[in-house]
């Protein structure tokens, strides 16, 4: 398999496959996870009327998770922006852990535009790695 992603990377016109593979995507999924924790919790905090509690604490949880998913992928867009590869690591990583989140919550929560995302930038980090 790596071979062969090897070989048709090869094959498309660089310039072309820089676009596609930018690390922008990067960026734009440390917005998407950042606005959602943050919306998340906005939410969770306006329909919980009881006091704190397990059932609070729980849903504040998933919200800091989507904010903290996306500092690191901000943190990993800005070591790429001063070509520091670990980015591409901890954004493979990050993104990884984010479609096993979101897997996990599916029954729930069909949440596929994060999926997609997740998935698209764990797809560019390897790739840029192997290049």
């Amino acid at each position: 398999m790596i071979v062969a992603c090897w070989t048709i990377i090869e094959f498309v016109n660089l310039q072309v496959m820089h676009t596609i593979l930018s690390h922008y995507w990067l960026l734009f999924s440390a917005a998407w996870y950042g606005i959602n924790g943050i919306l998340h919790d906005i939410f969770v905090i306006r329909q919980h009327q009881k006091k704190y509690d397990r059932d609070l604490m729980r849903l504040l949880m998933d919200g800091h998770l989507l904010i903290l998913s996306g500092v690191l992928m901000l943190v990993s867009w800005m070591m790429l922006q001063q070509e520091v590869m670990w980015g591409n690591i901890i954004a493979a990583i990050v993104s990884l852990f984010m479609i096993v989140y979101v897997a996990m919550i599916f029954p729930f929560l069909k949440s596929f535009g994060t999926l997609l995302i997740s998935i698209l930038v764990f797809l560019v980090c390897i790739i840029r790695l192997m290049m």
